[in-house]
């Protein structure tokens, strides 16, 4: 297949890398030393058994126009990164591709085909005018929940740390030719993919613990087991997680795990830093809107209270906001 994948950070570089060794016709749109790297050296692939794969056979470019039309286009960036290239997206678009996006959180597209008086709804936190959908039709959309865990070395240069998992679903349930074409491709690079009937439900499985444990990691700088194993930070994680499961409840999604078990399972892997404390570390502005804006705007829609969550948005939000000025050189305001 010719596919398109849009960031080659730690998911995009690493789902790009294993695609290319499976030998797809991958292409990287990339900048800055991205690009670099890879023009130069290809893209690098640490394994979990520390074995480093070069994959020299693929392209970088940060020319929508040169590559042309694709099969699948893979939306590798953050969720607020992908208005920067919603208007070069639809330059790879035949009538028949596809496009994955690989962003945690609820998608843009979360209510096409969903049904009921939400019916094709934007959801305002990831897609504030509606450009993303105008421009990357929802009708192109297989949905997509990134479980593998790796992280960017170096520009070019990616590690996988855990995981194969991509469970991909089309957003009304169906077994299409082109979901079926999408798995296979999926399972030949190494991954695990099955075909689900509800993808929202996994979504939400997903952002149960994004939801929680990222933004608390991020405030607190601390790791997984920390919030776990510390009783205020864990009944802080399980309120928030309530919340969010009074709300995706009302949206006709049943969880498979209880609340305590996806606890547990937190708890397990670790002293792991979550993304978004990896994030701050880094000096990058946190995905904020997408983990938990997304989920208050669901609860405004479904009427359901939602405290412990509003508070935890607010501070993340303003840690957010102070990043971004410091970022850009600015002082940030004072209080009289």
């Amino acid at each position: 297949m010719k596919i398109a994948v849009i960031g080659a950070g730690a998911i995009g570089g690493f789902v790009g890398a294993k695609l290319a060794v499976a030998g797809e016709d991958v292409t990287f749109l990339v900048r800055g030393a991205s690009l670099a790297a890879i023009r130069a050296n290809g893209i690098e692939l640490v394994t979990q058994d520390s074995a480093q794969h070069v994959v020299g056979k693929v392209r970088a470019t940060n020319d929508y126009d040169e590559v042309g039309p694709q099969d699948l286009v893979i939306l590798a960036l953050k969720a607020h990164h992908v208005i920067d290239v919603v208007d070069e997206v639809p330059k790879l678009f035949a009538p028949h591709t596809v496009v994955v996006p690989m962003q945690n959180g609820i998608p843009y597209w979360y209510f096409y085909k969903h049904g009921g008086e939400l019916e094709g709804r934007v959801v305002h936190s990831v897609d504030p005018q509606g450009r993303i959908s105008s421009m990357i039709p929802a009708a192109r959309v297989i949905g997509c929940v990134v479980y593998p865990a790796s992280e960017l070395l170096a520009p070019g240069v990616v590690r996988h740390v855990e995981g194969d998992r991509l469970p991909i679903g089309e957003p009304d349930g169906s077994k299409s030719a082109r979901v079926t074409q999408l798995s296979e491709c999926f399972i030949r690079a190494g991954f695990k993919a099955p075909i689900l009937d509800d993808i929202r439900a996994e979504i939400w499985l997903k952002l149960w613990g994004n939801l929680t444990f990222n933004p608390i990691s991020a405030l607190t700088r601390s790791t997984l087991i920390d919030i776990c194993q510390f009783p205020l930070t864990r009944d802080l994680a399980a309120a928030m997680m309530m919340e969010s499961q009074t709300i995706a409840n009302r949206l006709g999604i049943t969880f498979r795990l209880s609340l305590e078990k996806r606890i547990a399972g937190a708890e397990r892997v670790g002293r792991h830093k979550t993304s978004m404390l990896q994030d701050i570390e880094a000096g990058r502005v946190p995905e904020v809107d997408a983990l938990v804006g997304s989920v208050v705007e669901l609860g405004r829609l479904t009427q359901t209270a939602t405290p412990h969550i509003d508070a935890v948005f607010a501070l993340t939000k303003l840690l957010a906001r102070m990043m971004e000025q410091e970022r850009l050189g600015k002082s940030p305001g004072h209080a009289h």
